[in-house]
Order: C-alpha cells, then sequence, then structure tokens
C-alpha cells in the first residue's frame, strides 16, 4: 500500500494553500511555480485571464497540487469581499502580493487617472490583501505574507515618482506587519527586488541593468527569507546598491543615480 508522503517542514509551516496576487507571467509566475514545487495547493490571482490560464496548466501538468484561478482586477472596489469569497473553503497559509502598476514618465505628464490606478494596485491592493488573509493565520498560529517591494522604494525615482513611493508603503507596511504579526506565528517579509529578467521589464528597459536577476531566483530567495525578514534584498550586487544608495551616499546623489536609471524607461 502506497503511503502518502509527509509534507515539507515549508509546506507544514505555509500549507496547505498559498494565494499568489498578480500571477499571470514574470514573478508572478515563478512564486506559483516555486510554492507549487514545495507542495503547496494554489490560488491564483491576475488581470489577463488567458496568461493565468496557462500558467495554471502548466503547473497542473507538472506539479502534484492544486490549482485554482480567478480573473481579477487587484484594484477592483470590492476586493475584500471578493478574497473573502475566493478562499472560503480553503485554508490559506501564505499569501503572496506580487502585482504592481508602474506607469512610465514625469508625473506631470501622466493623467489622474493613471497615478490613482497605482495607488488602488500597490497601495490599497496589499493592505487588503494582508487584512483579508492574516486573521485567519493569527488565528490558527502560523502563516506567512510576503509584500513584494523594490529597491525603488528607499529613495526618489524620477520617471517613476509614484510606483517608487508606493513600495515604499510596502517596505514599511511589511515591516510593521512584521513585528505585529511574529508573536502569533505568522512570519513577514518583504523582498525589496531590482531588476528582474520578466516580459515586464524586457518591454520597459530593453536590456538588464546591472544585478539583474532572473524570477525564479527572486522567487525562492523571498521564500527562503521568511521567517529571517522583515527585508531582504535578493541579489549581492543589489545589496551592496542598497548600502551604498543608503548609509553611504548624501540622499540627494542617491536620486541623481537613480534618476540615471530610469531615464531610458519606455
Amino acid at each position: 500500500m502506497n503511503e502518502r508522503a509527509a509534507p515539507s517542514p515549508f509546506a507544514s509551516k505555509y500549507g496547505p494553500w498559498a494565494v499568489v496576487a498578480g500571477a499571470s507571467e514574470g514573478l508572478g509566475a515563478a512564486f506559483a511555480a516555486a510554492l507549487a514545487a514545495r507542495g503547496l495547493h494554489l490560488l491564483l490571482l491576475a488581470r489577463r485571464e488567458a496568461h493565468l490560464l496557462a500558467v495554471a496548466d502548466r503547473l497542473r501538468a507538472t506539479a502534484k497540487v492544486e490549482v485554482r484561478t480567478a480573473m481579477c482586477d487587484l484594484a477592483r472596489p470590492d476586493l475584500p469581499d471578493a478574497l473573502a469569497a475566493w478562499t472560503a473553503d480553503i485554508d490559506v497559509g501564505l499569501a503572496v502580493y506580487n502585482a504592481a502598476y508602474a506607469p512610465v514618465g514625469d508625473l506631470a505628464s501622466q493623467s489622474v487617472n493613471d497615478l490613482l490606478h497605482v495607488v488602488d494596485v500597490n497601495v490599497r491592493g496589499p493592505l487588503v490583501f494582508a487584512r483579508t488573509l492574516a486573521p485567519k493565520m493569527v488565528e490558527r498560529g502560523r502563516g506567512g505574507v510576503v509584500l513584494m517591494s523594490s529597491l525603488a522604494g528607499y529613495q526618489g525615482a524620477p520617471r517613476i515618482a509614484t510606483y517608487a513611493a508606493s513600495k515604499a508603503f510596502n517596505i514599511v507596511l511589511g515591516e510593521s506587519l512584521w513585528r505585529e504579526l511574529r508573536p502569533h506565528g505568522v512570519d513577514v517579509v518583504v523582498p525589496t527586488a531590482g531588476a528582474i529578467r520578466t516580459p515586464g521589464y524586457a518591454a520597459a528597459a530593453g536590456r538588464d541593468a546591472p544585478g539583474t536577476l532572473d524570477a525564479d531566483v527572486v522567487a525562492n530567495m523571498a521564500l527562503d527569507a521568511l521567517g529571517r525578514g522583515p527585508v531582504v534584498v535578493p541579489g549581492a550586487v543589489n545589496r551592496v546598491a542598497r548600502f551604498v544608495l543608503s548609509r553611504l551616499l548624501p540622499r540627494r546623489t542617491a536620486i541623481d543615480i537613480f534618476a540615471r536609471s530610469t531615464k531610458e524607461l519606455s
């Protein structure tokens, strides 16, 4: 008689289900694959249905986990109710908020609607996500929350100003939740990533920046950092860059350096 294998320590701590927001390609798809490989069932959320279903089909074909999907604009005003409904019959032990909206250009040239959409997806979204999913983790005494952020959140980043400000919000929110939830057995980590090889980054930048990492590397480093938060900077080059920009250089100089790195974005 075949016996079912015991769950891994990771699955025992953060399973049986994970929710990944922004899972249709790139880093979100890499998070989904990494979690499936670690034995967690998945609820994948994203706006682009065809991309989302393709990710789910690949995982169902290669991993022995259940995969559910929900087409979802994370800016929707009823997000709290929708999340509660989608997760009502599953035991969510890990919540990964990877979704982000990042229009490029000087703030004065961008539409107010575009800027407010950044706030809805990048600020309101993770706030609602954590508030909706964390309480049940607290009740059961275990779980984890991953809030993706960026090196852009540590100082001004011209031409992606609203995006950078939203990522600063996520850093502070995640650090705060790390301290609030830790006594209840719930781990929080905020990965502050540099450039990642994703279709979106390739379209915006055209070429790799120093320290660019593959999406699967970032996803696994973020998951491995759970329990060792509150913040992780994936990649040695990015850790050095963060130290130099935030500790050694005057803030004005750090902003000027970031401006040179974002001037070619489209």
